[in-house]
C-alpha cells in the first residue's frame, strides 16, 4: 500500500507565501516523477509543477517565477514553495507521484487527498 499525504495549506493574503509538503509512504520500491496539481472550484484539475527523480522541473506558465518545486529522494517528499500568491491561486492542491511498489513493481500514479489553499484579503 502506498500513500501520499499533503500538508501546509491554509488561508493567506494576496502577496503572501505558503509551503506545501507531501510525503510518500508505504511499500515503495521506486519513485519517478512527483508533482503538484490543483483544482479550483468549477474547473478541471491542472498541472502546477513536476520534478523528476533527477531534479528536472517543469511548471505551468501561471506559476513560473513564483512557485518552486523541490524534493528529497531520501525522504520521499516533495515540496511546493509558493510566493507572491494571487487570488487565482485559490484551489485544492494535490500531490502526485509515479510510484512502483514492492507488491508488483508496476508503475502507477498515486494521489494525495488534497490540501486547500485560499488566497484572500
Amino acid at each position: 500500500q502506498v500513500q501520499l499525504v499533503e500538508s501546509g495549506g491554509g488561508l493567506v493574503q494576496p502577496g503572501g507565501s505558503l509551503r506545501l509538503s507531501c510525503a510518500a509512504s508505504g511499500s515503495i520500491f521506486s519513485i519517478d516523477t512527483m508533482g503538484w496539481y490543483r483544482q479550483a472550484p468549477e474547473k478541471q484539475r491542472e498541472l502546477v509543477a513536476t520534478i523528476t527523480g533527477g531534479g528536472r522541473t517543469n511548471s505551468s506558465d501561471s506559476v513560473k517565477g513564483r512557485f518552486t518545486i523541490s524534493r528529497d529522494n531520501t525522504k520521499n517528499t516533495v515540496d511546493l514553495q509558493m510566493n507572491a500568491l494571487k487570488p487565482e491561486d485559490t484551489a485544492v492542491y494535490y500531490c502526485n507521484g509515479r510510484i512502483a511498489s514492492y507488491n508488483d513493481y508496476i508503475w502507477r500514479d498515486y494521489w494525495g487527498q488534497g490540501t486547500r489553499v485560499t488566497v484572500s484579503s
